[in-house]
C-alpha cells in the first residue's frame, strides 16, 4: 500500500541510499557522520551567540566610558574659563561678572550640546507630576484667576537629559480654593 504523505521510517528511507537501506550499520554509520555534524553546527552556533554577547558587552562597556569621555571634553573650556577668572588677581567686580556670564553661557552650550535640557516651566502652567516636584502649595489670593494645580514658583529649574529626568524642577503650586 503507498501512501501520499511519508512516514518518518520512510523519510529516512529515502533520506538514506538503497545500499544502506538494505545495511544498518551503514545506515547506524550515516546516522552518527549526520549527528556528528549537527553537533559541530550547534557547537558553532552557542559559540558565535556567546562572542556575540561579549562583543556585545563590550561595546557597551566602551560606549559608557566614551560618553563620559565626550561630556568631559565639553567641560574642559568651562574649566578653563573659570581658572583664568580666578587668575586675574586684579580683576573690577565689573569683568569678574562679565565673565561668570560667559563661563554659565559656555556651561549651558556644553551641557546642551550632550542633551542636558533644564525644565523651567512658567508661571501658571499646569503641574506636571512626571517632570515637576511640589514643594508647597499655596492659597491664591480672590482676585487671581488660576486653575487649581497650576504652578506659582519655580523654586530650582529641573533637567531632563535624552527627554528623561534628570532632577525634577520643585515647583510652588497653587492650592484649590
Amino acid at each position: 500500500m503507498h501512501s501520499e504523505n511519508p512516514t518518518p521510517d520512510q523519510d529516512l528511507a529515502t533520506e538514506a541510499s538503497v545500499p544502506e537501506a538494505n545495511d544498518p550499520q551503514a545506515a547506524l554509520q550515516s546516522l552518527n557522520q549526520r549527528l556528528a555534524e549537527m553537533s559541530d553546527a550547534y557547537l558553532r552556533a552557542k559559540a558565535d551567540g556567546e562572542n556575540t554577547r561579549r562583543r556585545a558587552e563590550e561595546d557597551i562597556s566602551k560606549a559608557r566610558k566614551f560618553a563620559v569621555e565626550a561630556f568631559a571634553e565639553a567641560m574642559l573650556p568651562v574649566l578653563d574659563s573659570l581658572e583664568a577668572a580666578i587668575g586675574l588677581p586684579n580683576a573690577s567686580p565689573e569683568q569678574l561678572l562679565e565673565g561668570v556670564h560667559a563661563t554659565r553661557r559656555q556651561l549651558v552650550q556644553a551641557l546642551e550640546r550632550n542633551k542636558v535640557v533644564e525644565i523651567n516651566p512658567p508661571a501658571a502652567a499646569k503641574f506636571d507630576p512626571h517632570q515637576h516636584q511640589a514643594i508647597s502649595m499655596v492659597p491664591l489670593p480672590a482676585d487671581v484667576q488660576q486653575d487649581p494645580n497650576t504652578i506659582v514658583a519655580v523654586l530650582q529649574k529641573g533637567y531632563l537629559i535624552a527627554d528623561r529626568v534628570l532632577r525634577p524642577a520643585l515647583v510652588t503650586v497653587s492650592a484649590p480654593k
